[in-house]
This record gives structure tokens, sequence and C-alpha cells, in this order.
């Protein structure tokens, strides 16, 4: 029904736009979006902001990861903020809580598979508990489905941050005042998340920037915003 109703407005959509002066129709201006720099957050999540990134150590010049924030959804009954990640091949998108209380992962997608935290996974920190020598830590319950809605696995997700150290770091995407902190990662479902051996990874996180370095050893290369 919804295509037929769709079928049935192209002609009239035609005939209004025959009907409509010239000059209106060629003095549209183009659809745009834009996010304002006032609007970027602590922790950035506002819908339409961009960065790039590439596997530290790698020459310029190769095809980037892009990370980009889709905006507001639903996951698992909750309002969440989706965040993408694609580029050589890599699709996952992550479904976050962010606000001054900090950053919980509620879950995430890969191709093929949905995985769920409960409780969240806690990120980040409120905006204002950053030290360094701050650490928390925390466990969740796995529970992997397929697209079908099949329970494929279930198990416990453990994890443990630590912040190191803060200091000033040269990237191609500039020079930036970072959080070093550690994470800890562990899994029993299979490896899926980390593995069934401790993980341990650095990242660096600036506030109104984002991750410059990611767990995953990806450094920052470019972003379509600018920081406070």
């Amino acid at each position: 029904m919804r295509g037929r109703v769709l079928l049935l407005a192209l002609p009239l959509v035609a005939a209004l736009g025959a009907c409509a002066p010239a000059a209106s129709r060629t003095a549209a201006p183009p659809v745009q979006a834009s996010t304002p720099v006032g609007r970027v957050s602590f922790y950035p999540a506002e819908t339409g902001l961009t960065w790039s990134y590439l596997p530290e150590g790698e020459a310029a010049g190769g095809t980037p990861y892009t990370l980009r924030t889709l905006g507001p959804t639903v996951f698992a009954g909750q309002a969440v903020l989706a965040t993408q990640l694609t580029g050589r091949g890599a699709d996952q998108t992550w479904y976050r809580r962010v606000d001054a209380g900090g950053v919980r992962l509620l879950g995430f997608r890969k191709p093929g598979a949905t995985v769920r935290l409960d409780p969240a996974w806690t990120e980040a920190p409120a905006e204002g508990a950053w030290r360094v020598g701050l650490s928390w830590a925390g466990e969740s319950r796995v529970t992997v489905t397929s697209d079908d809605g099949q329970v494929q696995a279930q198990g416990t997700l453990r994890y443990r941050y630590d912040v190191q150290d803060r200091r000033r770091v040269n990237t191609p995407a500039g020079a930036f005042d970072v959080w070093v902190v550690t994470r800890q990662i562990t899994d029993d479902v299979g490896g899926l998340v980390a593995g069934a051996q401790p993980q341990a990874q650095q990242l660096w996180f600036t506030p109104f920037v984002g991750d410059v370095r990611t767990p995953e050893g990806l450094l920052l290369t470019g972003r379509n915003f600018n920081a406070r």
C-alpha cells in the first residue's frame, strides 16, 4: 500500500513542479547539514560528527576508517546514541548512553550478530572525575543474537580502566592534550568481544575531541569539527 501511495504521489509532485515559477526552482538552496561547534559536548556525540583514522605506524595516504555519529535511536528498549565505524571491510555500530555522568555501552552490532551488555559497560567516567590514577572496573552479562533473533552465545565480559598519564601528543590531525588510559578486557563468549585471556590496550582521550588513539590502535587523522 505504501508503494502505491508513493507512485500516486509522483505525478502530483511533477505537476506542482511544472506550475512553480522558474525563479523559485532555481533559487532553492541546497540541502545541507552541519553541527555548530558550540554544541560539541565533552564526550562528542552530536549527530553528523565524523572522525577518520589510520592504524598507528602505517604510512599516510591509506584508506581510512571512518567513525560517524548516526544520532538517537532505540536499543534494547532504551534511548541511545548510535556510532558507526566503516572502512576496509569493517562495519560495526555501537549503542551508547552519553551524558555528563560518563559513557556507557549497551551493546553493538556486527554483520550477522547483535551483542547486548547488561548492565551497560562503563567506558568513561563522569566529566569531572578525570585525573591521573583514576580507575574503574566492572562486568556485564553478554548475550549474542543472530539476525533472526536466535541466541547464539551468552557469557560474561570483565573490564578495568586505569588513567595513567596526561600528556601532549602530535598526530596527523594535530597536537592534543590527551588522557592516557590502559584498558583490560576479557570475555568467555568465544572471543567475540575480547578473548579468554586479558587484553591490555591503550587509548588516548581528549575532551571535546574524542579518541585520539582508539583501543584498537587507530590514530586520528582528521575530523569534521573543531574542539572548543
